[in-house]
């Protein structure tokens, strides 16, 4: 048995049934603007880590790459951090400062320590520990140690100033 709805009943359903109040979309609106406000200093701060863990990483990779070379050529290899053009480069310690390679890093990055670092073909390095830090001071410092034996580690830590 089907029962069929009035004609009527069917007009008044359809009207009432379309679309939302005024009231609805600004309980709504006001719900997501709690939740952004809430979400938006967090994301800020992971950004912020990401952007030293990266650094971080560029930073060791240019280091083992020093050592690395050094080690292969047989001769000193530098490495320079260049704070206003944001590169780390490195290059022969020769008459020609002959550069191997080079790479980029965030902006909003600071690399805080010495800007030369040697490595030297007999295993042997510059001593140094550099900090890495981000332009959003609620970001987690980290920490990339060179010893004198060209070993390279990193820490979380260290203070930016």
């Amino acid at each position: 048995m089907n029962a069929a709805i009035p004609h009527s009943a069917y007009k008044h359903q359809a009207k009432s049934a379309a679309g939302f109040t005024l009231i609805e979309l600004m309980v709504t609106i006001a719900v997501l603007a709690i939740i952004v406000s809430i979400a938006a200093p967090n994301i800020s701060n992971q950004l912020a880590n990401q952007r030293v863990k990266s650094t971080t990483a560029t930073l060791v990779n240019a280091l083992k790459e020093a050592r690395a070379e050094s080690l292969i050529r047989r001769q000193e290899i530098e490495v320079t951090i260049d704070d206003d053009d944001y590169k780390i480069e490195i290059e022969v310690d020769d008459n020609n400062s002959t550069i191997i390679a080079s790479y980029t890093y965030s902006v909003k990055s600071i690399i805080d320590g010495d800007d030369d670092i040697a490595f030297k073909p007999n295993k042997t390095a510059d001593e140094e520990t550099l900090t890495i830090c981000d332009s959003n001071k609620n970001a987690s410092p980290r920490q990339v140690k060179v010893s004198k034996l060209g070993h390279i580690s990193v820490s979380i830590g260290g203070s930016c100033s």
